[in-house]
C-alpha cells in the first residue's frame, strides 16, 4: 500500500496578498475569541517575513515574541499594540450601538 505524504497546515501559505491578510484578520475578530488576535498577528508577521522587525518594535527578542504570540502565550496589550503597529495596523475601539451592561 502506498503511503500518503501530508504536510502540517500553516495559514501563512494562504496569506499571499494584503486582501488575504485583511480577510483573515476580519474573520479572527468577527469570531469574537480575541485570544487569537495575537496568533493572527504572528501569522501575518511570518507571512510578511517581518517577525524580526515586529520583535524590535515590541522591544522583545524574536524568540520571546514567538512565544508571546503563540496560542499558549499571554502577551501584554502593549506588545499586541506595538506588533500591530509594526505591521501597519492600529487598534481602534468603536462604541457599539447598545453597550453591554
Amino acid at each position: 500500500m502506498a503511503k500518503i505524504k501530508t504536510k502540517k497546515f500553516d495559514v501563512i501559505n494562504y496569506l499571499k496578498t494584503e486582501k488575504d491578510i485583511e480577510e483573515y484578520l476580519n474573520v479572527v475578530l468577527e469570531e469574537g475569541d480575541y485570544k487569537y488576535l495575537p496568533v493572527a498577528l504572528a501569522d501575518i508577521a511570518r507571512a510578511r517575513k517581518a517577525m524580526t522587525s515586529a520583535a524590535k518594535a515590541a522591544g522583545v527578542t524574536r524568540t520571546n515574541l514567538y512565544q508571546s504570540l503563540s496560542e499558549d502565550g499571554r502577551p501584554a496589550f502593549e506588545t499586541v499594540a506595538k506588533v500591530a503597529h509594526s505591521l501597519g495596523y492600529r487598534i481602534t475601539l468603536i462604541q457599539e450601538a447598545t453597550p453591554a451592561g
